[in-house]
């Protein structure tokens, strides 16, 4: 039996959902459309690297900060094709920032969730109020890091897990280990189902999700003793759209009964 086949099916997303090929360039359309319209801080830094920037949306005397990490398994993606998805919490009273990391195989994956935290920390302190972090498949893995007791942010009340990648050891029996190159010393420290959370929790994941992600999902809740919806109708793709609702359970799990 081939495991990696095995491993790489499990894991597919785009093979399962129908006309997902045309999804990204649909994403970057919607967030180049929501930056056309709404004004923000755009290419703020929170390094020296080339992808260490957030953009950062404000209304007016924002109520606290939510912080969205884009996913694509590590390996692709980046804050420009998002924008879209601040609409929910702006409407809120919100500001929202969103930033991109460097990728692997540049950068190894405890070295991004150092990077995300340092974005979090950067975005935070221009911000007053409490601190929100949400974020989308391997975004989702980062939010979840965020909230690790060994990260160490206090500032951050609550994560927001959607479609987490929580338990990164199966990942190494995919293809794209030959460019996450996991090693089972950083799948433990990395794994937030492995690791303390210290904030807190929501889990979301679509109920029309492949097994493997519900699987991870409801793992992370069982760990952390959090709550996890399976938010009906949702696959891996649609998921996040509710982001972009104020009135929507996606962003009452993220904001509701903060302030």
């Amino acid at each position: 039996m081939d495991r990696t086949k095995d491993m790489d099916r499990a894991y597919a997303n785009g093979a399962f959902i129908p006309g997902s090929a045309a999804l990204p360039a649909r994403w970057a359309a919607q967030a180049a459309a929501f930056r056309a319209a709404v004004p923000g801080q755009l290419g703020l830094a929170y390094g020296s690297g080339a992808r260490q920037r957030f953009d950062l949306f404000e209304p007016a005397s924002p109520r606290g900060l939510l912080v969205f990490v884009h996913g694509g398994y590590w390996l692709e993606f980046g804050r420009e094709s998002w924008s879209h998805l601040a609409a929910g919490a702006l409407a809120r009273g919100w500001a929202v920032a969103l930033p991109s990391y460097t990728l692997a195989p540049e950068a190894r994956i405890a070295g991004i969730t150092q990077e995300v935290a340092a974005a979090v920390r950067a975005a935070a302190a221009r911000v007053a109020g409490p601190v929100v972090v949400t974020g989308h498949s391997a975004g989702g893995h980062l939010a979840a890091r965020i909230g690790c007791a060994d990260i160490g942010l206090d500032r951050v009340v609550r994560v927001v897990p959607i479609s987490p990648l929580a338990e990164l050891s199966p990942l190494m029996q995919t293809a794209m280990q030959a460019d996450l190159r996991l090693t089972d010393a950083e799948c433990a420290s990395e794994s937030p189902a492995r690791l303390l959370l210290r904030c807190q929790a929501h889990v979301w994941v679509g109920a029309a999700e492949r097994p493997a992600f519900l699987w991870q999902a409801r793992l992370l809740s069982e760990e952390w003793a959090c709550p996890w919806t399976p938010a009906p109708d949702r696959h891996h793709f649609d998921v996040i759209d509710d982001l972009a609702n104020p009135a929507s359970a996606l962003i009452e799990a993220c904001l509701g009964g903060l302030v």
